[in-house]
């Protein structure tokens, strides 16, 4: 599928922006970013250099285009015909980590999940071994209050900072963040940069086994060598999304190039040759089917961004 003619904005932004040090680029291909290895291209791409390169960015962007914000590409399905607007990714100036007094770690968003865990165990903080599981970044964490094996974001962050859209700087306590159910209350104006987390005091050895177990277990119960977008819908109250799946009979059902996982029936995959098209039809199918076997509803914890195809459809229900 071909992608929806974006305007080159490019020169107008470089020419407003003189001193700008991160990397802008237009019409970079998503699929080369995503996990699911899938997508069209972003109008423009912005990897800033650091939190002071983003403020000067969006306190100076020439034009008002839409903003999208990414991290790893992990929990996340674009569409064929790309993404209007700007796409942020956080990189290298976002992956800092430093141990504080008090079983605290200071950590920059764009620090894998799973590297925090490692990090929480070679400082002996404790209670941080969940992420090792959850294969994105600390700033979808915030954004989604990120959670595995019994434990989820909310219950270690103390606070985190942000830039908003205008290129002011915000410290948020974890109160304000607001987290419930894979949400945060803050709007989506405002792009988590660093993050603090408090532990427990605790044994590296003993943390160290209880991130192998974690490890083990999604090695064991998930598909993590395919081409996944990680755990697709929400558990709805007192259900599992995998189980409502199955019961439906949608274990490795297929559409075009996207299948439901043989190993778990929340994970979607990329065979090889799916489009977005082809994995975001598969999971309206899904809902679809789950919802006339069972009548429950299925919402996407994957998030779908852009539009499906050169006549700008959205699957977005």
């Amino acid at each position: 599928m071909g992608s929806v003619g974006f305007e080159d904005h490019l020169e107008s932004f470089q020419e407003a922006m003189p001193e700008l040090r991160g990397r802008l680029k237009a019409n970079s291909l998503m699929s080369e970013i995503t996990w699911f290895r899938v997508g069209g291209p972003a109008q423009l791409l912005f990897t800033p250099a650091d939190e002071a390169d983003l403020a000067y960015f969006m306190k100076n962007k020439p034009v008002d285009l839409p903003i999208t914000i990414i991290g790893l590409g992990s929990n996340l399905l674009v569409r064929d015909g790309g993404i209007p607007g700007i796409v942020v990714r956080l990189g290298r100036g976002f992956n800092a980590i430093e141990a504080l007094d008090d079983n605290r770690i200071k950590v920059g968003t764009a620090v894998p999940d799973m590297k925090l865990a490692r990090a929480a165990a070679e400082h002996g903080v404790a209670g941080l071994s969940f992420y090792r599981g959850i294969p994105g970044s600390i700033g979808g964490a915030l954004r989604m209050n990120a959670g595995a094996h019994g434990g989820e974001t909310r219950d270690y962050l103390q606070e985190a900072r942000a830039v908003d859209y205008e290129g002011n700087i915000h410290t948020f306590t974890a109160e304000e963040m607001g987290h419930t159910y894979r949400n945060c209350a803050l709007p989506n104006h405002f792009i988590f940069t660093e993050a603090v987390f408090k532990g427990q005091p605790g044994s590296r050895e003993e943390i160290e086994k209880a991130n192998a177990e974690v490890v083990a277990y999604r090695e064991e119960k998930q598909p993590v060598k395919d081409r996944t977008g990680g755990s697709t819908f929400k558990n709805p109250p007192g259900h599992s999304s995998w189980k409502l799946i199955d019961e439906a009979g949608l274990r490795g059902f297929k559409v075009g190039g996207a299948k439901v996982s043989e190993k778990h029936c929340n994970f979607l995959i990329n065979e090889g040759d799916a489009t977005g098209t082809d994995i975001e039809t598969l999971g309206e199918t899904v809902r679809k089917r789950v919802f006339e076997k069972s009548g429950v509803k299925l919402d996407w914890e994957i998030k779908r961004l852009g539009v499906a195809d050169v006549m700008g459809e959205d699957l977005a229900q």
